[in-house]
């Protein structure tokens, strides 16, 4: 049986856990930075965790994980 393929685009977007959870870089962070607040800009450099109904669909993409 041949290897299944990787999503490329999902490789670059998330990442997974040891624990099978899917980490994704928040968005908004780009530009358009000095009206964002301190506390805001803080935040977002945080991973998020995708909520489980939504890491499903990525797992699929991502079958070596």
């Amino acid at each position: 049986m041949p290897k299944m393929k990787t999503r490329r685009s999902a490789k670059k977007r998330y990442k997974l856990t040891s624990g099978g959870k899917v980490m994704y870089k928040k968005q908004g962070l780009r530009h358009i930075l000095t009206k964002k607040s301190t506390k805001r800009k803080r935040n977002l450099r945080a991973a998020g965790v995708l909520h489980e109904s939504e890491a499903r669909k990525v797992k699929v993409m991502l079958p070596y994980g």
